[in-house]
């Protein structure tokens, strides 16, 4: 891969982030020679090793691999039997213990069935466990080996402990008894490795011995006495004993080592490959990113990417795809309006997921392998460019044609830039339609409507503009494929306030056909924010439809458990009462048998009537209750318009506007809503008259009930001007609060606003009128004004 497109496309700084991640130098030295693959089959080990390492990040946290240090030098010197040094024998056991701790970090639970990428890796170190023993036994630190590393080396220090032990003895006797008034100061010091002590230079003949040193002034002479001397000789053998022996100790350590120096090799390669993959897995779970799907038909898909660069709190994610219908994608716009950081995401996300990155998008991404990414992509936005930049773009684009081929991803911004407008459209569409011949998978932007036509008239070439919000002036920074967008040069001036005749002035400049195109696309964008709008609706019904379908099946169920039960209870009830009357009838014919011919009538009479009297309570206690009695069947002719009556199914009282059809359907006005139901769900409700009102009703209120059947309780006043608007508004304001509607629904449009700032300033001068508001979402937004009237 180019380094210029690395640069351009800031493949650098997802490096950096990388590195950082890293958690040992020679890991942080991989990341930085990270490089995109071409090889479908390294590309996709190394995602998939990625995507092991992240899900071990999620089930057992982080890890790291400090202890990996390089061994480079320290195993050369193995080789070829040298003696490694103290710091050199502690990064081998640094790196041992870290292997051993990785090693358990990577063992996966007995539970575990699974196994991953990764197992191999983490089964292949070796934690050489009694190496590194032995090197934390003998050293324990840079600076201190312990008397235990050897029988000899804790004999011989033994030995100096005592000899310095004499010599303090006997300077102890000199410095606090027959030298002491010859001494500069009463203490022991060293000279050269060797035991003084402090005397005045004027006393020297009085102290035997070897003179070692001299103070900075002259007065005092650092003296080694003559009746230590000896023992200072011992000690200095001593000392050279103990550090041969260090040596041997080192030298035997070293031996161990260098029979290791495989394992060791590998263990310091594979820590540094984990720490590599590890440092990769930790910036996808930071970005939280995915693994895209790789394939070798130069297709590419990106769901909800989000540029790795930018705060991922703010940015928007964007929806690209490219190489399947369309091999040439052209993205239209305003300026900061996310052009180009839609081509640069995906020139981006082509790096990062060749190297074996994840990308920061929806999982099911689609990334294909291209062996060059090439991008013409000026870090300046100004429109003061000058013939030497149109000069440097140029030479890239030759560079750029003269290179590319089928397996090449080709990205410009603001191609033809630069140069008189005519002629960079000109040229742009040429090199354009020269890399759409060659099939080769390209995305461009630009402001040439002339692009824009060849786009919308070519056959595999698609339109793209980035969504801009004409209201709020601002970008919304969405990619919608299949539109070509708007500069909007002329709406931002207005809304910036360049005056209306200047503008005018400016649409006379251009041609016809560019006016025409671009009311064109205006029409095309109110159409689609208008699709997207009612979506956005249909999707909210639909919900709201399945939310009644799982209520009304629970309901149903609830239903079915309910009449199971009550039919259980039933059929044992009715078990028992059967039962009953048998006992009752066995009791019956028991008397009356036991009676015999010679019974009494009386008697008789008298058990027949407790019979009775049983059978009669327990038939009242079966009995139901008596219902209400029910309504009376309606019939279509006996209804007529003013009639209140109640909807059975909706629970509502209204009054009926219109007499029935053939059907049985008729209208009835409930409140502001009207509705069409069948005469059969409907039932008569007398109403008491109010203070006893005369049967006959006036005129004025014949008038009232008049404009009820009739009134509306919405108005259309789009396409009207503000004078017919106010006119046909005054008027129907007026037949509404006549109707006694509670409120009206007043439909004006969004367009400029005039007309809504005119019909809520009537409303406002309205003496009826209590209060207005803008609708809601489901209402009409800002297009519709609400009006409710006082009651």
């Amino acid at each position: 891969m180019n380094e210029k497109v690395l640069r351009t496309l800031e493949y650098n700084k997802i490096i950096d982030m990388l590195a950082d991640k890293a958690t040992s130098e020679p890991g942080r030295k991989l990341c930085r020679d990270l490089k995109p693959f071409t090889d479908l089959d390294v590309i996709n080990e190394a995602q998939e090793q990625t995507k092991d390492a992240l899900s071990r990040l999620f089930k057992k946290g982080s890890t790291s691999f400090g202890g990996n240090k390089d061994l480079g030098y320290a195993l050369r010197s193995l080789e070829i039997g040298a003696t490694l040094s103290i710091a050199e024998l502690l990064k081998i056991a640094g790196l041992l213990d870290n292997v051993n701790r990785i090693k358990r970090y990577g063992r996966n639970d007995r539970e575990e069935a699974m196994q991953d990428s990764l197992d191999e890796l983490f089964d292949t170190l070796e934690p050489l466990t009694p190496l590194a023993n032995e090197i934390r036994r003998c050293i324990l630190s840079e600076d201190e080996i312990s008397d235990d590393a050897s029988s000899t080396l804790k004999h011989i220090r033994r030995s100096i402990a005592l000899a310095g032990d004499k010599i303090h003895t006997q300077l102890n006797h000199m410095v606090n008894g027959s030298y002491r008034t010859y001494l500069q100061d009463a203490v022991i010091t060293m000279r050269n490795n060797r035991y003084c002590i402090p005397v005045k230079v004027e006393h020297k003949s009085q102290v035997p011995g070897m003179i070692h040193d001299q103070s900075s002034t002259g007065s005092t002479l650092f003296i080694e006495p003559a009746a230590i001397v000896n023992l200072n000789n011992q000690l200095k053998e001593l000392e050279l004993k103990e550090q041969e022996e260090i040596e041997v100790i080192l030298a035997n350590l070293s031996v161990q080592a260098s029979e290791q120096t495989y394992a060791l090799a590998s263990n310091q390669k594979i820590m540094t490959t984990l720490d590599f993959i590890f440092a990769r897995a930790s910036l996808a779970m930071e970005q939280n990113a995915t693994a895209p799907i790789f394939n070798n038909n130069r297709y590419i898909n990106i769901r909800k990417g989000r540029h790795p660069l930018l705060d991922k709190k703010k940015v928007v994610p964007i929806d690209i795809y490219l190489g399947k219908d369309f091999d040439l994608l052209i993205i239209t716009g305003p300026n900061t309006g996310g052009k180009t950081v839609s081509l640069k995401t995906v020139g981006l996300f082509t790096l990062m997921g060749q190297s074996g990155l994840h990308i920061p998008a929806l999982d099911r991404s689609e990334l294909s392998i291209f062996t060059e990414v090439y991008a013409d992509i000026g870090d300046e936005q100004s429109i003061e460019q000058n013939l030497s930049t149109f000069s440097s773009h140029m030479t890239s684009i030759v560079s750029i044609l003269k290179n590319a081929d089928a397996d090449s991803l080709c990205l410009f911004d603001e191609l033809g830039a630069g140069t008189d407008p005519t002629e960079g459209a000109a040229l742009a569409i040429a090199i354009l339609d020269h890399l759409h011949k060659r099939k080769i998978r390209t995305m461009a932007t630009t402001h040439y409507s002339e692009i824009k036509v060849y786009a919308l008239s070519t056959d595999h070439v698609e339109n793209a503009c980035c969504e801009f919000d004409i209201n709020t002036l601002q970008p919304t920074y969405r990619l919608l494929i299949g539109i070509p967008g708007k500069s909007n040069a002329f709406a931002i001036s207005s809304k910036l306030g360049l005056p209306d005749y200047i503008i005018e002035s400016a649409k006379e400049q251009i041609s016809q056909e560019s006016e025409s195109f671009e009311d064109l696309l205006s029409s095309l964008e109110h159409s689609r924010t208008t699709i997207e709008k009612e979506q956005l609706e249909i999707a909210s019904y639909k919900e709201e439809v399945k939310n009644l379908k799982e209520q009304l099946r629970s309901k149903q169920e609830r239903i079915d458990q309910t009449r199971e039960r009550i039919l259980r209870d039933a059929n044992e009830q009715a078990r028992n009462i059967l039962q009953e009357a048998k006992d009752v009838a066995d009791e019956t014919i028991r008397v009356f048998q036991k009676a015999g011919p010679g019974a009494s009538m009386k008697d008789l009479e008298k058990t027949r009537e407790k019979v009775r009297d049983k059978i009669s309570d327990k038939n009242s206690k079966l009995m139901l209750k008596s219902e209400k009695p029910q309504k009376k069947e309606l019939k279509p002719e006996q209804l007529k318009r003013g009639d209140s009556v109640k909807i059975l199914s909706m629970g509502l009282t209204g009054t009926v506007s219109s007499l029935p059809d053939h059907r049985g359907n008729l209208f009835v006005q409930c409140g502001i809503m009207r509705s069409q139901v069948n005469f059969k769900d409907l039932m008569l409700i007398d109403e008491e008259p109010a203070a006893k009102a005369p049967l006959q009703r006036s005129a004025a209120s014949k008038m009232k009930m008049n404009k009820s059947y009739h009134i509306s309780t919405e108005i259309n006043l789009l396409g009207k001007t503000v004078d017919e608007a106010l006119s046909e508004l005054d008027k129907y304001l007026d037949d509404a609060y006549l109707s006694h509607l509670p409120s009206v629904r007043i439909v004006h449009g969004k367009g400029t606003g005039a007309l809504r700032n005119a019909v809520q300033s009537h409303l406002k001068k309205t003496k009826y009128v209590e209060s207005y508001r803008l609708g809601e979402f489901g209402e009409g937004d800002a297009g519709v004004t609400i009006a409710t009237f006082k009651s």
